[in-house]
C-alpha cells in the first residue's frame, strides 16, 4: 500500500509541471490536464484509505523511505512519506475537497486568458499541501509548508494587473515569513537535543496509540526547551491558519479568484496550522505552558474573528472572518491536549465541506451579479439562484451547529471540551467558545439574509442574476451533503476518535464542569438567539451605504486595527531601524572607505612628484638615502654601546 503513496503527490505535481512548460498551445484544453491530476490523486487516497481501513491498528502507522536527500559527517537527512490515520484524512479533504474546486474552476474562469496557468497553480497548491501532510519529518513537512505559501502567492495575486491584489499576494507572503521563522526555530531546537527530526525518532510508531504516549525523542526534552518548541510550532501555526496576531492577512487574500478563497479557507492552507499543532502533540503535552497559550490564542482568536465577520458587507471577507473564527475553535481544541486533539480534526473535516461549499456558493452569487459581492445590493436571490441559495443554506446550518448538521457534531465536542478542566479555565474558554456560537449564528444569518432573503436591492437590467452552470452547481450540492450528512456519519459510535488513536493516542473521557445535556442545551439556544437577532436585523430594510455605526461596529470593519497595530509595533520602528542603517551605510560606511581611497590616491599624487626623469635627481635621492641609512646605523650602534656600558 505505502509504495503506492509518492503518486498522490506525483499526479497533481506532474500535471502543474505539464501546464506551466506546456505553454500557448495547452490554453484551450490544459485546464483538463489539473483536473485529471487532482481527480487521478483522489481516486488514489481513496483506495488506500480502503486499504488502511481495513488493516488492523497496528498496521495503520507506515513510514516510506524515498532516498535519501544529504548526508554530511554523522547528519543523514532523509526524503520519506508516512501514511496515517491523520495523514490520510487530510488527503482525503485535500484531493477530494479539492478536485470538486478544480471542476467549478473550469466553467468560473472559462472566460480567462489565463485559465491554464490558474490550474498549474491549483495542481501546484494541492501537491504542496500533500507533501507538508505526508511528510515523515519536520524538514520534508518544511518543503510542503513553504510550496504552500507560493502556491497562496501566486493565486492570491493570479490577477496581479489590479494593485490590491498584488498588495494582498505580498502581504500573505511576507506575514507567513514571520511565522515561517517559527517553524524554523522549533527545528533548531529539536536538531539541537534530540539530534533527530523525523517523527519516528521523536513521536515513535504510534501504533495503537502506544508510540505517542512513550515517544523516545521527546522525552529527553526537558520541560523549558519543550515550551519554547511549543511556542515556537504555535507562531509558525499563527501565521499559516491566520490566528491572532499573525491573522490579518486573511481577509485580503479574498483579491484573488474565488475558487483560491475556497481551497484556501477549507482544504489548503489554513488547515495547516492545525495539522502541525496535532502532529506535534506530544511536545504540546511536554509543555503544559505552551498547551494554555495555544488555548488562548484559538479562544482570542475565535472571538476576533466572530466580531469582524459582523461588519463585513463584502461576502467573501464576511466567510473570510468566519474561517479566521472556525480555526480559532480547532487551536483552542488542539490546546487542550489528547481530549482535543481528535475533535480538532473532525472539526477541521467537517468544517472543510460546509465552508468549501459556502465560499462556491459566493462565487456563484458573484457569477449571478456581475462580480459584485458587497451584500447590500444583493436580497431575494434565491427566487433566481435556488440550488446556490439552497447549497448555501445547508452550509449555514452546519456552521450554526443545528442538529442533525455537520457542525453540529464537531463543533459541539469542542465546546463541551473546553469546558472540562479545574479552576477558571473552564468557565473563561468554555464560555469564549460558547460566547462564540452566539456570535457566529449572528453574522452568518446576516449574510444568508442580506444575500438571499427580504426584497432584492437590485434592479433589472443592470443586473440580471441567474443560477450558474452545472459544472460550477454540481460541487456546490456534493459539498451541500456533505454538510448535512458527514459529521453524523463520522460521530455514530466514536468512529472518527477511534480511527484517530494511532496517530493522536488514545484520550480518556472527561466530564465538563456543566452537565453535557446543559451545555447542549445552552449551545442550541445561544445559536438560535443569534440566528433570530440576525434574521430580524436585516430582513427588511438594508440601507445602500453602511451605516457608522458604533464604535466596535467601525473596528470591526477596519479588522481591530489589526493593520494600524503592526504598522505600528512592527512596520513603522523596522521603517526607522532601516533609516537609520542606510544612513549609517551612505554616511559612514560609503563616505569612509570613499576618504580613505581619496587619501590613498592622493597619497600617490604626492609620490608621483619624485618621479621627474632627470637622472642628476634620481643620483641626488639615491645619495640622500644612503646618508639617512648611514646616520640611522651610527646612531643604532651608538645606543647599543650606551646600553652595554
Amino acid at each position: 500500500m505505502i509504495g503506492y503513496a509518492p503518486w498522490l503527490v506525483g499526479f497533481p505535481l506532474i500535471g502543474a509541471a505539464i501546464l506551466l512548460l506546456g505553454g500557448r498551445a495547452l490554453d484551450k484544453w490544459g485546464h483538463w490536464i489539473g483536473v485529471l491530476a487532482s481527480s487521478a490523486s483522489a481516486v488514489l487516497g481513496i483506495w488506500l484509505l480502503f486499504r488502511m481501513i481495513g488493516a488492523e491498528p497496528v498496521e495503520r502507522v507506515a513510514d516510506h523511505h524515498l532516498s535519501t536527500w544529504l548526508s554530511a559527517g554523522g547528519l543523514d537527512v532523509d526524503l520519506g512519506l508516512r501514511l496515517d490515520p491523520l495523514s490520510m484524512t487530510f488527503v482525503m479533504l485535500v484531493t477530494f475537497v479539492g478536485t470538486l474546486i478544480h471542476f467549478y474552476s473550469v466553467e468560473y474562469m472559462a472566460h480567462d486568458a489565463h485559465r491554464r496557468r490558474f490550474f498549474a497553480y491549483l495542481n501546484l497548491f494541492i501537491a504542496a499541501m500533500l507533501v507538508l501532510v505526508l511528510a515523515d519529518s519536520y524538514l520534508v513537512l518544511f518543503v510542503g509548508w513553504e510550496g504552500v505559501g507560493l502556491a497562496s502567492y501566486l493565486l492570491i495575486g493570479f490577477w496581479d494587473h489590479k494593485r490590491p491584489n498584488a498588495v494582498a499576494a505580498k502581504k500573505a507572503f511576507v506575514m507567513n515569513r514571520v511565522g515561517d521563522m517559527g517553524l524554523i526555530v522549533a527545528m533548531a531546537l529539536l536538531f539541537a537535543h534530540t539530534g533527530a527530526l523525523d517523527f519516528g525518532t521523536l513521536f515513535g510508531s504510534g501504533a495503537a496509540g502506544e508510540g505517542i504516549a512513550a515517544a523516545a525523542g521527546v522525552s529527553a526534552l526537558d520541560q523549558g526547551t519543550a515550551t519554547a518548541v511549543g511556542l515556537a510550532l504555535l507562531l509558525a501555526a499563527c501565521g499559516k491558519s491566520a490566528q491572532f496576531p499573525l491573522q490579518a492577512w486573511l481577509g485580503d487574500a479574498m483579491a484573488g479568484p474565488t475558487p483560491v478563497s475556497a481551497l484556501i479557507h477549507a482544504a489548503t492552507m489554513v488547515t495547516a496550522g492545525v495539522y502541525l499543532l496535532v502532529r506535534s502533540g506530544p511536545i504540546l503535552d511536554a509543555a503544559p505552558t505552551a498547551q494554555l497559550v495555544v488555548v488562548i490564542v484559538g479562544a482570542v482568536t475565535l472571538i476576533f474573528g466572530a466580531i469582524v465577520g459582523c461588519a463585513k458587507d463584502d461576502i467573501k471577507k464576511a466567510l473570510a472572518a468566519s474561517t479566521m473564527s472556525q480555526i480559532g475553535y480547532m487551536m483552542l481544541a488542539a490546546g487542550l491536549g489528547p481530549v482535543g486533539y481528535a475533535f480538532a480534526i473532525f472539526h477541521l473535516l467537517t468544517h472543510g465541506f460546509f465552508k468549501a461549499g459556502l465560499f462556491l456558493g459566493a462565487g456563484s452569487v458573484m457569477h449571478g451579479m456581475k462580480d459584485e459581492v458587497d451584500m447590500r445590493g444583493f436580497g431575494a436571490l434565491s427566487r433566481v439562484m435556488p440550488l446556490t441559495a439552497w447549497s448555501m443554506i445547508f452550509g449555514w446550518l452546519a456552521i450554526l451547529g443545528i442538529p442533525p448538521f455537520s457542525g453540529f457534531w464537531s463543533k459541539d465536542k469542542i465546546i463541551e471540551a473546553a469546558f472540562v478542566g479545574e479552576g477558571w479555565q473552564p468557565w473563561v474558554f468554555g464560555g469564549a467558545a460558547l460566547i462564540g456560537a452566539g456570535v457566529t449564528a449572528f453574522y452568518m444569518t446576516r449574510l444568508m439574509t442580506m444575500t438571499f432573503w427580504g426584497r432584492p436591492r437590485w434592479t433589472e437590467p443592470e443586473y440580471h442574476p441567474h443560477e450558474s452552470p452545472a459544472l460550477m452547481v454540481w460541487p456546490q450540492v456534493i459539498l451541500a451533503v456533505g454538510s448535512i450528512a458527514l459529521g453524523g456519519v463520522l460521530a455514530f459510535g466514536d468512529i472518527f476518535s477511534t480511527w484517530l488513536e494511532p496517530s493522536v493516542g488514545h484520550a480518556e473521557h472527561h466530564e465538563p464542569v456543566l452537565a453535557v445535556p446543559v451545555l447542549m442545551g445552552a449551545t442550541i439556544a445561544v445559536v438560535v438567539l443569534g440566528a433570530l437577532v440576525g434574521y430580524l436585523m436585516y430582513r427588511r430594510d438594508v440601507p445602500a451605504e453602511a451605516p457608522r455605526g458604533s464604535f466596535l461596529t467601525r473596528a470591526a470593519r477596519r479588522d481591530l486595527y489589526q493593520d494600524a497595530v503592526n504598522e505600528g509595533l512592527v512596520m513603522k520602528p523596522g521603517q526607522g531601524v532601516t533609516a537609520v542603517l542606510v544612513t549609517a551605510d551612505e554616511g559612514v560606511v560609503a563616505r569612509g572607505w570613499g576618504a580613505l581611497a581619496a587619501g590613498v590616491a592622493g597619497f600617490g599624487a604626492w609620490l608621483r612628484r619624485a618621479q621627474t626623469g632627470y637622472v642628476r635627481a634620481y643620483a641626488a635621492s639615491m645619495a640622500a638615502g644612503v646618508l639617512i641609512i648611514g646616520v640611522v646605523v651610527v646612531l643604532v650602534a651608538t645606543v647599543g654601546q650606551t646600553a652595554g656600558a
